[in-house]
């Protein structure tokens, strides 16, 4: 994941949770956003709600070789709009941007299967009812 701007304990914070659950996540930290989006070698997607429907543009931007998704906050500078290869939306009304990315994530390339994560310290056990969580050494909670 890229940052702007760049916050050394988030991306700490992140680490931690890699680290207790597995998988390979990392931050890197971007000072000047504008010139990052420009020498990208592929696609930008910024999730907007004043985009297109995602729905629309899905298939063209499946044949980009590489993808960065962009999410904005609340104010995001009118040159985004600009140098963004797609402006797209999940939807057309005020959302978390954390579902907008997970959204079109699905959208675009499909939800990764079920798996659990090498070097995990714990991992969830599927549960209809309740929380059940297996630490390394331990019984499940």
């Amino acid at each position: 994941m890229y940052l702007h701007p760049p916050d050394p304990e988030l991306a700490a914070r992140l680490a931690g949770v890699s680290e207790r659950w597995g998988g390979a996540f990392a931050i890197e930290g971007v000072e000047r956003w504008r010139e990052f989006v420009r020498a990208w070698d592929g696609a930008v997607v910024h999730l907007t709600m004043y985009g297109i429907p995602i729905d629309r543009a899905a298939v063209r931007i499946r044949r980009h070789g590489r993808v960065l998704i962009v999410v904005g906050g609340a104010k995001v500078p009118p040159q985004l709009y600009r140098l963004a290869s797609y402006n797209v939306a999940v939807g057309h009304q005020p959302h978390s941007e954390v579902a907008a990315l997970a959204i079109a994530l699905d959208r675009l390339f499909g939800a990764p299967p079920p798996r659990s994560f090498r070097g995990a310290k714990h991992r969830i056990v599927a549960s209809a009812r309740g929380k059940r969580v297996l630490s390394a050494g331990r019984a499940p909670k």
